[in-house]
C-alpha cells in the first residue's frame, strides 16, 4: 500500500497519518505490516484503498499545479469501480476525505454483517458477453435462486453474484452456454446483488447524514454509466450500487464517446488499466502508485 512513496513523500505519509487519526486505529500499520488477512477484511480494505487513492491524488495536486479537481470540461471525468466510487467523489470535490473514510468503514462493516447473515458467492465468467450472462442469470433467478451480474468489467469478463442456489445453477448454465471459464471467487460476501439489501438500507442513513456538495467534475456512476451532477443523484447512487451492477465497461465507453483518450489510475495495482486495455486498446493508460510512475507522469504533464 504505497510504502515506497510513504518513505519519500510527506504528503502521502501525512494522508495515512490523517486516516489513522480519523478512524482511531493504526490503518497505516496494518497496510505496511499486516497481517494480510486483517488488511484484506473488507472493513479494513475499503478505507485502506480510499486512503491510498486520496494520498496519490494529493501528491499529484501538490506536484502539478492545477491537477484535479479541474474546471468542468467535456472531456474530464472521474470514476471508481465499486468502493472506488467514493475515491472518485473525493477527487471530484463533493465528499470530504474524513467523511469518505467513515462512510467506507461503515460500508465495509455493513457488507461484512450482511455476508454473515446471508452468505453468498461470486464468480468470474470469461468468454461470454454481458447480455448473454445477464439473460442466463435472470432465467436462473426465476427458478428461485438469487443471481445477477455484479460487474461488467470488460469484453469477455463478467462477474456474477448471488446465493448458493442461484449461483450454482447459473455457473452450470453458463458453462453449458460456452463460457471459456467459470471461476468461483474466494469470497463469502456476495456484493452487488440483492443479498446486500440490508446493508444498503442501513448505509443510506449514514449517506444521508454525510455532507455532500455538487461535484466539480462529473463522476460517471457505476449503476447507470451516466454522470452524477447533483447531490441527490449521489445519494441514490451510493445506495443503489451495493445491490446493483457495476457497469464498468459502459462507464468507460461513456468517457470514450465523450472524447477521452487518457486514463489515469490512482491506487495499488493496475487492474483498471488492464480492463481499459481490453475495452479500448487505442487509449493512453497510466497507473500511478510508485515513485517511478509518479516521476514519469509529472515529467509528462509539466509544460515543456
Amino acid at each position: 500500500m504505497l510504502q515506497a512513496l510513504v518513505e519519500t513523500e510527506p504528503v502521502v505519509r501525512d494522508t495515512f497519518a490523517e486516516a489513522d487519526d480519523i478512524l482511531g486505529f493504526g490503518l497505516s500499520r496494518l497496510c505496511w505490516e499486516g497481517p494480510e488477512a486483517e488488511l484484506t477484511d473488507t472493513i479494513n480494505a475499503q478505507p485502506a484503498l480510499l486512503t491510498s487513492g486520496v494520498a496519490l491524488l494529493r501528491l499529484l495536486q501538490a506536484t502539478l499545479d492545477g491537477f484535479m479537481p479541474a474546471e468542468p470540461s467535456s472531456t474530464t471525468f472521474v470514476a471508481g469501480h465499486s468502493m472506488g466510487e467514493y475515491t472518485a467523489l473525493v477527487a471530484a470535490g463533493c465528499l470530504r476525505f474524513a467523511d469518505g473514510l467513515r462512510l467506507v468503514r461503515e460500508r465495509g462493516r455493513l457488507m461484512k454483517l450482511a455476508g454473515e447473515q446471508a452468505p453468498g458467492m461470486m464468480a468470474a465468467i470469461l468468454g461470454l458477453d454481458e447480455a448473454k450472462v445477464a439473460t442466463i442469470c435472470a432465467e436462473c433467478s426465476v427458478q428461485g435462486g438469487i443471481v445477477q451480474v455484479a460487474n461488467d468489467n470488460c469484453p469477455g469478463q463478467v462477474v456474477i453474484s448471488g446465493n448458493k442456489q442461484g449461483m450454482e445453477a447459473a455457473m452450470t448454465a453458463l458453462s453449458a452456454a460456452g463460457a471459456r471459464r467459470v471461476m468461483p471467487l474466494a469470497v463469502s460476501i456476495a456484493a452487488h446483488c440483492p443479498l446486500m439489501k440490508p446493508a444498503a438500507e442501513a448505509l443510506r442513513a449514514a449517506i444521508d447524514a454525510t455532507p455532500l456538495t455538487s461535484p466539480l467534475v462529473p463522476v460517471i456512476a457505476n449503476t447507470n454509466a451516466q454522470p452524477l451532477t447533483t447531490v441527490a443523484a449521489i445519494h441514490d447512487e451510493l445506495t443503489a450500487q451495493l445491490t446493483g451492477s457495476v457497469r464498468w465497461a459502459a462507464s468507460m465507453h461513456y468517457a470514450l464517446n465523450a472524447g477521452v483518450t487518457q486514463f489515469i489510475e490512482l491506487g495499488p495495482g493496475d487492474v483498471l488499466s488492464g480492463l481499459m486495455k481490453r475495452i479500448e486498446r487505442n487509449t493512453e493508460r497510466m497507473t500511478i502508485n510508485s515513485p517511478g510512475s509518479v516521476a514519469a507522469f509529472v515529467e509528462k504533464m509539466r509544460p515543456a
